[in-house]
């Protein structure tokens, strides 16, 4: 059958029923009893475990709280007030990330410091400092203990990761435990994927060499980051005291919609799993001067500029890319790039999950705007100087696109550093693959 007739999703039959609410329902209404404990079948995340072993990790210690509006329960409460409400642990702190603690502020921005008014529990800004500064407020707060728990979407670019790997150098400089509350890869962790990120290259949108799409919890993130990063990290002391607990239940071929938790956009331009599947690629558009969809209702899923026309749309789906369609689409983005001007592009709607890539589609995305448009595209100029080049991680992917290579010569250009990643990563990885 044609597949442009049969439309496959990845989520299973048995996914189904997570989709229509997203709620066990032993878990009855938001801020209804305490009980922490998912129904038969569906995935704990790491606060759902520490809360039913009655928080014995935590007891006695001094704790702060590194969290984000996805440090959610099952029932929709967040998880600081769960944990302040229980009275089993000495909450001293809470420490916002980029967007901040409760998620008011947009993408570069933070809340500050300030107290929160539900648990009267005081929280730091740690989004622009570097391990120093974030050591300093652990010591300002007299933590013993430091907890994470922030929902990431498995791209190496997105900063809630690097937050994490500078908490964890300032637990080292502090000498704190550090404790990480495991949540799903939504977007699956089979496989990595992509570039690898090149030392010279470093920044908040990727600080150590990991590949694009990473494959990994946040959990196996940071016995990486422990095994691997801090040792050699100048500004730390070497590894800290790291314990991981487990999302039970998860194994890595699944889904988000799969696990039966409920999704809390991680940022206001990552509404929907959707979103966070075609994010690894797409987000590379924000290096060139095309629209990522920014200021729309559909970002890193619509793509397009003023310059771009119709052929464009027709070209990516002749290509006949493997699980996606494009769709010719017209949109005025309300922020960022091209704000209030009428763009055309595309798209794209992801047909099924298993089959498509979303780093090489992205690719070949780029060079075929680069083609059509060649006096109009341009990379957007950094101090890098591209951005493409901390996104991607190095120079390899812009001067093989520049060169006029094709998708097959550019994805060539990183697997040997990728399968090199891919023995170091399967050291530290916590979860089966079933099916």
């Amino acid at each position: 059958m044609d597949r442009r007739n049969f439309l496959k999703t990845a989520v299973t039959a048995t996914g189904t029923a997570a989709l229509s609410t997203g709620l066990p329902a032993a878990f009855g209404a938001p801020g209804v009893g305490p009980q922490l404990a998912a129904t038969t079948g569906t995935v704990l995340t790491g606060i759902q475990v520490l809360a039913r072993d009655d928080y014995q990790v935590l007891r006695g210690q001094r704790v702060g709280l590194i969290s984000n509006p996805t440090g959610i329960v099952p029932d929709l409460r967040h998880e600081i007030d769960v944990i302040a409400a229980s009275g089993k642990v000495n909450l001293v702190a809470a420490f916002g990330p980029e967007h901040g603690f409760r998620g008011s502020a947009d993408a570069g921005g933070s809340e500050g410091n300030y107290v929160d008014p539900r648990t009267g529990v005081p929280v730091y800004d740690t989004y622009g400092k570097n391990a120093n500064q974030i050591a300093a407020y652990y010591r300002q707060a007299g933590v013993e203990t430091v907890v994470f728990d922030i929902q990431d979407v498995g791209a190496r670019f997105y900063t809630y990761i690097w937050t994490m790997y500078d908490c964890m150098v300032a637990a080292s400089q502090a000498g704190v435990r550090f404790v990480v509350l495991d949540r799903p890869n939504p977007i699956t962790g089979v496989a990595a994927l992509g570039p690898v990120m090149h030392p010279e290259y470093a920044s908040f949108v990727g600080l150590k060499p990991i590949s694009q799409q990473h494959g990994m919890t946040i959990g196996e993130l940071a016995r990486l980051f422990n095994g691997e990063s801090l040792p050699e990290d100048v500004n730390a002391n070497g590894s800290v005291s790291l314990s991981v607990l487990k999302a039970e239940g998860w194994r890595r071929e699944m889904w988000q919609e799969e696990t039966g938790q409920p999704w809390v956009m991680p940022s206001p331009n990552m509404p929907r799993v959707e979103t966070a599947v075609v994010y690894p690629g797409t987000c590379l558009f924000e290096a060139t001067n095309l629209s990522e969809g920014r200021g729309t209702t559909r970002p890193f899923e619509l793509i397009g500029a003023p310059y771009i026309d119709y052929p464009w749309a027709d070209a990516l789906q002749a290509k006949n890319l493997p699980g996606v369609e494009f769709r010719e689409a017209h949109f005025v983005p309300l922020a960022s790039k091209h704000l209030g001007v009428t763009c055309t592009g595309v798209q794209l709607h992801v047909t099924d999950r298993v089959q498509f890539g979303a780093i090489r589609t992205a690719i070949a995305m780029i060079i075929t705007a680069k083609r059509l448009y060649p006096a109009d595209f341009a990379w957007r100029e950094s101090a890098a100087p591209y951005w493409i080049d901390k996104l991607t991680g190095s120079d390899q992917v812009r001067l093989a696109i520049d060169s006029g290579a094709d998708v097959d010569e550019v994805v060539a250009g990183w697997r040997r550093e990728l399968a090199a990643f891919s023995r170091t990563r399967k050291k530290y990885l916590l979860y089966l693959t079933v099916r």
